[in-house]
C-alpha cells in the first residue's frame, strides 16, 4: 500500500528493473518467456517468433512452388529437402527460445532434440541426393557447393554436439554440470550457423545456381528480406545469459 512521505508526496512500491544479463540480445526486455503452464508449442509463435516463421515459411513457398512448377527428375528432391531441413532448424531454435525453468528447458530440449534429428536427416538426404545427381561432374566448386557442404558437415556436428551434452554428458564429459557449462557453446554455434552457413546456403541455391537461374527465377531480393525476417525475429529473442554474456 502506498504511504505519505514526510514531504507531503506519494511513494509508490519499487518497481524491478530486469538485469542487462537477462535482455534479449536484440531490443528492449519483453515478458517473452514460456509460463510454467503454457504450451511448448506456442513458443513458436510468441512474441517476434511471428516474425521468423513469416520469413521462413515465405522462403519455403518460394522454392517448393517453383521447383515444384518443373519437371520431376532426380534432381528436384535436393532442393525440397534442403529448404525443409532449414524450416525445421528454425522451429528448433524457436521452440527452445523462451523456457527459463529447469521443467520448461526438459520439455523444450525434448522437441528441440526430436525436431533437430529430422532436420539433419533431411540434410544429409539433401547432399545424398546431390552427389548422386552430380556423377562425374565437378562436386563442391559453386559458393552454393562449398556453402552446403559445410553446412552439412556443421548441422551433423551440432546435432551430434547436442545429443552428448544433453543425453550422455556423464559419459563423455565427466558430469552433468560440464555438460551444462558447455551449453552456451551449442547455442552460439547453432545460432552462427543459422546465420553464416544455412540462410546463405539457401539464399544461393534459390536464385544463383545455373538451374535456379535458367528455370527457377526466384526474386533475389525475397529470399534477401525473408532471410532477414528469420534472423531478425529470431535474434530479438535471444537472450544474452544464456550466451554467457
Amino acid at each position: 500500500m502506498a504511504s505519505i512521505t514526510p514531504a507531503g508526496l506519494t511513494e509508490e512500491p519499487p518497481v524491478a528493473i530486469e538485469s542487462p544479463e537477462t535482455q534479449p540480445l536484440l531490443g528492449q526486455p519483453s515478458n517473452e518467456t514460456e509460463t510454467e503452464e503454457g504450451y511448448v508449442l506456442l513458443n513458436l509463435v510468441s512474441g517476434t517468433a511471428s516474425i521468423a516463421q513469416l520469413g521462413i515459411w515465405i522462403f519455403a513457398a518460394l522454392v517448393w512452388s517453383n521447383i515444384l512448377s518443373q519437371p520431376i527428375i532426380l534432381f528436384t528432391a535436393h532442393p525440397l529437402l534442403a529448404i525443409s531441413g532449414l524450416l525445421l532448424q528454425v522451429q528448433g531454435i524457436l521452440i527452445l527460445q523462451p523456457t527459463t525453468t529447469g521443467p520448461q528447458k526438459q520439455r523444450g530440449a525434448r522437441y528441440h532434440y526430436i525436431i533437430q534429428l529430422i532436420s539433419t536427416f533431411l540434410f544429409l538426404a539433401a547432399f545424398t541426393v546431390i552427389e548422386v545427381n552430380k556423377g562425374t561432374h565437378p562436386h563442391f566448386v559453386s559458393a552454393h557447393g562449398i556453402l552446403g557442404l559445410l553446412t552439412v558437415l556443421f548441422v551433423t556436428y551440432q546435432s551430434l554436439f547436442g545429443v552428448v551434452q544433453y543425453f550422455v554428458p556423464g559419459a563423455l564429459l565427466g558430469s552433468v554440470e560440464n555438460g551444462k557449462k558447455i551449453y552456451k557453446y551449442h547455442r552460439w554455434t547453432g545460432y552462427v550457423a543459422l546465420l553464416v552457413l544455412e540462410i546463405p546456403t539457401a539464399i544461393f541455391g534459390a536464385t544463383q545456381t545455373g538451374y535456379s537461374i535458367a528455370f527457377l527465377h526466384i526474386p533475389l531480393w525475397a529470399v534477401i528480406v525473408a532471410g532477414l525476417a528469420v534472423v531478425l525475429g529470431a535474434g530479438a529473442r535471444i537472450r544474452k545469459f544464456k550466451l554467457g554474456l
